[in-house]
């Protein structure tokens, strides 16, 4: 069940005919997957939105602005514990 979606700008081609909407959207079964490829057309230069599909709980909005933050929050957890595996406490 795909519960991510990625809205991106489409990129212009030259040509003369005009569309309705100038971007396009993918969805996705995981953020993870959502990130990835939001993170490739962000690199591009694209402007790149995403979110959660209704009826997904919790719900997610994250606007173009808040893209670099949100691509960031997997690069920090991979940097942190590339391997999952958490750190002991220290008393």
């Amino acid at each position: 069940m795909h519960t991510w979606f990625v809205t991106y700008e489409v990129p212009k081609s030259g040509a003369s005919v005009k569309r309705r909407s100038p971007r396009s959207t993918r969805t996705f079964e995981t953020e993870a997957e959502a990130k990835t490829f939001a993170r490739k057309k962000f690199d591009e230069g694209l402007i790149v939105s995403a979110g959660t599909i209704n009826p997904h709980s919790p719900r997610r909005a994250i606007a173009s602005g808040s893209i670099p933050g949100w691509l960031e929050e997997t690069q920090e957890q991979e940097t942190l514990d590339p391997n999952g595996a958490q750190e002991p406490e220290k008393r």
